[in-house]
């Protein structure tokens, strides 16, 4: 057991090691980028675009995880938290029932269950923003409450994707108590969404929320006793102190304090399965927001960042193989002594010499890839000590008076390295690693006892 733990708490210090290294990187990606930027004049001033692409999701959120591991408490302060760890919206409605009953009254209320995260319902929202079409089940960006994302999320369109009302739902750790010693089961930040700008403290392109927070939890109670009759609604007056402050964003918001409790134990559930928002199963949801056993983006970003890298390297091997008469060329007028012959075979030996080399490294980077995405830890730190190693050597090399970094050199290259070490050393890709390696040790003495309970009975 001390062998484990010892094992975990140098895991861990390796992984932060990673994690303010790829943090490092990026800021470094992102000069380079801005240097390329403005290298050759108005013509390449789109490139700002990708400058502002890695400051705005590689850099700065990075840059806010580590700050605000120091400066923002880690307990319960009726405020839920970005992914970055910065305050966002406030917790302003607390429930009492079951999840199903959560859904019907949201239901009848009705309000539209939002979809999950993911690539299929990004694209629909930007179709949809772009178009001004409806889509009443968009996606909501993830908050965290308890230290893990909403459960789910409602929200009702007032328009287009651009404007809508929208509600998180936490569901509270068993036994806790809200300040003051009252029961929930349930907690929810509910926000109104006005127009869609840039996060002040991030600058992706965000949501911006209506300043009024109250108004929209009003709003909320009152569909909510609208929609079902057996609804019972109690409010802890100054629940906290009323206050002006930012959310995540940097929208300016505000609250009286006030907490409504909003009783749904008395909805019947009988025909939730009917109800087209309630058709999803309740799944399991790790800290992460994903489903239990499910892989985080993070693991799907880092293998396909290395499936590029190794389609990169088949290109590379592909024109050297290409570039043999010239080479043959090269060798005979470096050596006049060989003979036609002589240069064709060396060259030939140097090329199957580099492509047996090539096949080799993308063989095992590809094995590397294959264990990742199965969540084996020792391959995660091997990828990312490769993009390590190649960041710190074109680093060194570009300090010490080597070839600049451009884009039509190796700064791609030096992306994909920083983006693989980005992706992987995430706390989202480590955690998944963790927990594939509890359940393998798991699964392995399960069976272990097993055979050891046939051997006893044979």
């Amino acid at each position: 057991m001390r062998r484990r733990t010892f094992r975990g708490s140098l895991g861990l210090v390796v992984d932060s090691l990673f994690f303010l290294f790829g943090t490092a990187a990026a800021g470094w990606l992102a000069y380079l980028v801005a240097t390329e930027s403005f290298a050759k004049g108005w013509q390449q001033l789109w490139f700002l675009v990708v400058f502002w692409a890695v400051v705005a999701y590689l850099l700065l959120p990075r840059v806010h995880s580590i700050l605000t591991l120091f400066y923002v408490p880690d307990y319960f302060i009726g405020r839920a938290k970005t992914r970055e760890g910065l305050l966002g919206d406030p917790v302003n409605v607390a429930l009492r029932g079951t999840e199903e009953q959560i859904h019907e009254a949201m239901t009848r209320a009705g309000w539209h269950r939002a979809d999950d995260m993911g690539l299929r319902s990004a694209l629909r929202t930007i179709r949809a923003t772009i178009t001004r079409r409806s889509y009443p089940d968009a996606p909501v960006s993830a908050l965290y409450l308890f230290g893990r994302m909403q459960a789910f999320t409602y929200q009702q369109e007032a328009g287009n994707t651009s404007k809508r009302h929208h509600v998180r739902f936490w569901a509270c750790p068993a036994g806790w108590l809200l300040p003051g010693g009252v029961r929930a089961d349930w907690m929810a930040a509910g926000t109104y969404d006005r127009a869609i700008g840039l996060s002040f403290f991030t600058l992706q392109l965000t949501h911006r929320v209506e300043r009024d927070t109250d108004r929209e939890r009003d709003y909320i109670v009152e569909t909510l006793a609208e929609g079902n009759e057996s609804v019972r609604v109690e409010t802890i007056r100054n629940f906290s102190s009323g206050y002006h402050h930012v959310n995540g964003g940097g929208d300016a918001i505000s609250t009286d304090g006030d907490l409504p409790i909003v009783d749904v134990s008395r909805v019947p559930t009988w025909d939730v399965a009917t109800r087209p928002s309630a058709d999803r199963e309740s799944s399991a949801i790790n800290p992460l927001g994903t489903t239990i056993g499910e892989r985080p983006q993070s693991i799907y970003l880092g293998v396909l960042l290395m499936a590029l890298r190794v389609a990169s390297a088949i290109v590379t091997a592909i024109v050297v193989a290409l570039s043999l008469p010239e080479a043959e060329r090269s060798i005979r007028n470096l050596s006049g002594a060989l003979t036609p012959e002589d240069a064709q075979y060396l060259s030939s030996l140097v090329l199957a010499s580099f492509v047996s080399v090539l096949g080799l490294a993308i063989a095992f980077y590809s094995a590397l890839a294959y264990l990742i995405y199965h969540g084996h830890n020792w391959a995660r730190f091997a990828a990312m000590s490769i993009s390590t190693a190649a960041v710190v050597g074109a680093a060194l090399n570009f300090w010490h008076g080597g070839p600049e970094i451009t884009l039509q050199t190796n700064l791609v290259g030096l992306s994909f390295d920083v983006l693989v070490l980005l992706a992987l050393s995430g706390t989202d890709a480590r955690s998944f690693a963790h927990r594939r390696g509890l359940e393998r040790r798991a699964s392995r003495a399960r069976r272990r006892a097993e055979r050891l309970a046939e051997a006893a009975t044979a």
